[in-house]
C-alpha cells in the first residue's frame, strides 16, 4: 500500500517559555520537526503531511520544502482533532503513519518495521516500557494479553498508573480505518480534547487486530515539553554521535564535551579535544588534531593539520600540514595550501594562501590571492573595501610584508617584492623591489617630556 505520513506539529509548547513554536527548537542545531521529517523521508514513496497551528507561518518560513504538504489546525483540540484535519488529504488506499514533531529521535528503522507489519485488518502501535512512566498513556490489555485501549495519565486509576508499558503516540493503520474511527471521537475526558488514543478502543470493539511493537530504545520515543527534556535529548543525540566516531577510531578527549550539529567525515588517528563544536558537513583528514574550544563549520581539514585552541573556521578549505591558531578566524572563501601557518588573532576571508605562506599574528587578509612562501607581518591588513565595492590584493611568490603595513586594494605585489614595516602601499610593487611608504622621521632636539602637575 502507498504510505501517507502525518506529523503533528501544531502545539504551542507553553512549558518551553518561548515565543518560538516548540517544534522549531533544536536538537544538534536542527529543529525537532526537521529531524522527524527526515525520518519520514526514508520512505521513497511516502507523502508527508505536517499539521501546524501555533506559529504556523513561522514554521512554514523556517522549513521550506517542496515535499511537505502543510495542514492547518486552526484550533488545537487534541491529537485526534489534529489527524482529523489531515484526513481529507490522505489517499483512501494508503497506510497512514502518525508521528510527532516534538519526538525528534525516532529511529527510521523502527518506522520501517512498523509499516511493513501493517495491513488492511490491523493497527500497529509503538510502545515502550519505562521505569518512570509518569505523563504517558498506559497500555491496557485483557486477560489474553491483547491490547484493549489506552488510558491517559489524568484519566487513569491508581492501578492503571502502575503499568509501565506506555503509548508513544506513534501508530500506523489503513486510511480506511482512520476514516471510520476519527469522526467518532469525542472529548469526554479531563482535558476536553479529542484523543487519538481513543481509536484503540474502537479498533478493539471492531475486532481489528492491535499489534504492538517495542521501541528499540527509550530515547527514540522521548518527547520534548520543556528545556530540561530538550537538554536531555541533546546529550543523548551527542552521545550517539560520539560513540559512532570513536568506533571509527577518532579520539575524543571527553565524549561528554563534544557537539556535532551536522555530519563529520573523519580519517584515521584524528584527535578532538574538549568543547569543540561542528556545524554542517566537516571533513577531517588523517592525523588531524583539533584543540579545545574550536568551532568548525562546513569545512575540510587536510591530513596532518592542527587547529589550535579557540579557533573559528567557516566554509574554508585547509590543506595538508597546516597550523591554524590559536584564536584565529577563517571566514568563508578561505583556502590554505599545504604548510600554511595562520597564527593567533589572524582573520582571513575570501583569501587564498599558497604553499608555505604564513601570517603568524595580528593580521587581516581579505579578498586576497597570496602565492607560495610569503610572509605577512604582524599588524598587516588588506584594505579590501572602499565603502561600496570589494577589491583584491594579489601577491606573487616569496613576498615579504613587514609588520604594521596597510595594503590598499586593488593592489599587486609581484614575486620577490618586499614591503617595509609600517608602510601604506597603494601602487604595484614590481618583482624584487622594496616598497617603503611612510612619513619621514623627525628627531626634535631640546624637547622636554611632560611632567605631572604636583599641585593636583
Amino acid at each position: 500500500m502507498p504510505l501517507d505520513i502525518v506529523i503533528l506539529a501544531a502545539g504551542q509548547g507553553t512549558r518551553m517559555n518561548s515565543s518560538l513554536p516548540k517544534v522549531l527548537h533544536t536538537i544538534a542545531g536542527k529543529s525537532m520537526l526537521e529531524h522527524v521529517v527526515d525520518a519520514g523521508r526514508v520512505f521513497d514513496d511516502a507523502r508527508l503531511h505536517v499539521v501546524i497551528g501555533h506559529g504556523a507561518e513561522h514554521i512554514r518560513s523556517a522549513i521550506k520544502s517542496d515535499d511537505i504538504h502543510w495542514v492547518v489546525q486552526e484550533q488545537q483540540l487534541g491529537t485526534g482533532h489534529a489527524v482529523q484535519q489531515a484526513l481529507p488529504f490522505l489517499r483512501p488506499e494508503a497506510t497512514a503513519l502518525v508521528l510527532y514533531g516534538d519526538v525528534p529521535l525516532v529511529n527510521p528503522a523502527t518506522l520501517k518495521q512498523m509499516v511493513l507489519s501493517v495491513d488492511a485488518d490491523n493497527l500497529v502501535l509503538l510502545t515502550v516500557d519505562l521505569e518512570n512512566p509518569a505523563g504517558y498513556g498506559r497500555i491496557l490489555r485483557d486477560g489474553s494479553n491483547c491490547v484493549t485501549s489506552i488510558v491517559e495519565q489524568k484519566d487513569a486509576t491508581e492501578e492503571q498508573l502502575r503499568i509501565h508499558e506506555v503509548n508513544t503516540g506513534i501508530m500506523a493503520t489503513s486510511v480506511a480505518n482512520f476514516s471510520r474511527w476519527l469522526p467518532a471521537l469525542n472529548n469526554v475526558n479531563a482535558q476536553k480534547e479529542f484523543y487519538l488514543t481513543d481509536i484503540i478502543a474502537m479498533a478493539h470493539t471492531d475486532g481489528v487486530c492491535i499489534n504492538t511493537q517495542s521501541a528499540m530504545s527509550e530515547a527514540e520515543v522521548l518527547g520534548v515539553n520543556d528545556r530540561h527534556q530538550q537538554a536531555r535529548l541533546e546529550r543523548i543525540y551527542q552521545d550517539k554521535q560520539a560513540r559512532a566516531l570513536m568506533a571509527q577510531g577518532v579520539t575524543l578527549m571527553d565524549p561528554h564535551r563534544f557537539d556535532c550539529r551536522g555530519q563529520i567525515q573523519a580519517g584515521r588517528d584524528v584527535i578532538i579535544d574538549v568543547n569543540v563544536v561542528f556545524h554542517g558537513l566537516v571533513e577531517l583528514g588523517d592525523n588531524v588534531t583539533i584543540e579545545p574550544n574550536c568551532v568548525i563549520s562546513n569545512s575540510r581539514i587536510g591530513n596532518n593539520s592542527r587547529i589550535k585552541a579557540n579557533t573559528v573556521i567557516e566554509n574554508a578549505l585547509v590543506g595538508e600540514g597546516v597550523d591554524v591558531g590559536p584564536f584565529a578566524r577563517l571566514r568563508p572563501g578561505t583556502v590554505l595550501d599545504s604548510g600554511v601557518r595562520i597564527g593567533n588573532f589572524v582573520e582571513t576571508k575570501n583569501a587564498v594562501l599558497g604553499v608555505g605562506s604564513k601570517a603568524n599574528h595580528l593580521a587581516y587578509i581579505g579578498d586576497a590571492e597570496i602565492g607560495d612562501d610569503c610572509n605577512i607581518g604582524a599588524g598587516t591588513i588588506t584594505c579590501n573595501y572602499d565603502g561600496a565595492n570589494k577589491h583584491k590584493t594579489v601577491m606573487g611568490d616569496k613576498v615579504f610584508v613587514g609588520s604594521n603595513s596597510t595594503l590598499v586594494a586593488p593592489l599587486t605585489i609581484e614575486s620577490g617584492g618586499f614591503v617595509g614595516a609600517g608602510s601604506t602601499v597603494t601602487k604595484t610593487v614590481p618583482a624584487g623591489n622594496l616598497a617603503v611608504a611612510r612619513g619621514q622621521q623627525r628627531n626634535i632636539t631640546g624637547w622636554h617630556r611632560p611632567e605631572k602637575d604636583k599641585s593636583q
